[in-house]
């Protein structure tokens, strides 16, 4: 693809950095948009993966298994904020694994003696845990090296976005007005940073309960969760909630009781009956692809369709643009070669302020 192709990405929460990313990569001008910078849901993400809150079940499946063999890879570069790191998912129902755990690295059954009281069954395995503030930065600087833009303000609208071949809406919660899209709602997430005094993760299977139990280790410091208040999109930080969280985790394992709270972190998982990943044409003629709605798919659970959503969207876009072939798009080997060559950029940080933009 040659340069002059101008694609304008809405939003730089995960979905629009990663989908941002790629298209620099394979040779698009791109130009991001958005109101924050990284998007903060994608910020207070704990976060661990797998999927959470997110359908249709076929295809996030798919997309997970994608994600889960970029992530190891990422593993390998300390720099990404992504490790493969071993702990327990327990549960207080004496229930089977959870669906594809089997498969994991290092899963096995766990003792009685290993679980915490009150849980009657649990399972070892290793997976992926990023630590997102560390993780978005990287993919921020993945963007900058192939001379990627953008502008720090809200798009009022996708005509908002100004002249380009090409349009990938990733709002997130946005979408309800922007789109607009009305088959959409919050789910208002917190977690409680701490400092570390932990070796492996540990998680709860706590079904559709808004009160969730796990802590995620990252360097100094593990991230306590959670909560998953439906309809709710407020970003105050709520102490009682706080409380409930830290006192869950302690119940759990008694040495989190002399940590220390660092701060709170919240956001509002951006949930839709299904995800949407498809594209339009506007009235101008533009390709618009939509990527958003992943629930805690994106945010939750650390991006777990994070790669793989892009795979339907740059089909789209290839099937979609008659005047340029973005070869990206149909072969998903093509799309692991270049997500998968991750490495450690260095060079000067985007500028995030209003910057010229030309047809």
């Amino acid at each position: 693809m040659k340069r002059e192709v101008r694609v304008v990405v809405g939003g730089a929460g995960v979905a629009g950095l990663t989908t941002a990313v790629a298209l620099a990569e394979a040779g698009a001008l791109v130009h991001v948009i958005a109101e924050q910078v990284p998007g903060v849901t994608s910020l207070a993400a704990g976060a661990m993966w797998g999927p959470y809150l997110v359908e249709p079940k076929d295809k996030v499946d798919q997309w997970g298994q994608r994600s889960l063999e970029i992530f190891r890879r990422l593993a390998e570069d300390p720099s990404t904020g992504v490790r493969l790191t071993s702990g327990i998912e327990a549960s207080r129902a004496a229930e089977a694994p959870p669906e594809g755990a089997t498969t994991l690295p290092g899963f096995r059954l766990c003792e009685p003696a290993e679980l915490p009281a009150g849980f009657s069954a649990g399972y070892r395995f290793t997976v992926p845990l990023i630590d997102m503030p560390t993780y978005l930065a990287y993919l921020l600087r993945r963007l900058d090296a192939p001379s990627g833009t953008g502008e720090r303000r809200r798009l009022a609208s996708l005509a908002d976005a100004g002249p380009a071949a090409l349009i990938v809406n990733c709002p997130g919660l946005g979408a309800q007005e922007l789109v607009p899209d009305h088959d959409f709602w919050p789910i208002r997430g917190q977690h409680v940073a701490v400092t570390k005094g932990l070796t492996e993760f540990f998680s709860e299977d706590t079904g559709l309960s808004q009160d969730l139990l796990c802590f995620y280790l990252h360097g100094d410091t593990v991230v306590l969760g959670g909560t998953a208040i439906g309809g709710e999109g407020s970003l105050a930080p709520d102490e009682k909630a706080a409380a409930g969280i830290f006192a869950r985790c302690v119940e759990a394992e008694p040495r989190l009781a002399k940590a220390r709270v660092l701060e709170h972190r919240l956001g509002a998982r951006p949930t839709r009956a299904m995800v949407r990943v498809e594209a339009e044409r506007a009235e101008d003629g533009t390709v618009v692809v939509h990527n958003y709605g992943h629930g805690g798919g994106w945010s939750s659970y650390g991006a777990t369709t994070m790669f793989s959503p892009a795979i339907p969207a740059f089909f789209w876009i290839s099937v979609s643009m008659r005047r340029w072939t973005l070869r990206v798009a149909s072969s998903s080997s093509r799309l692991a070669r270049m997500t998968l060559a991750f490495s450690s950029v260095k060079g000067r940080p985007l500028s995030w302020e209003k910057v010229p933009v030309s047809g």
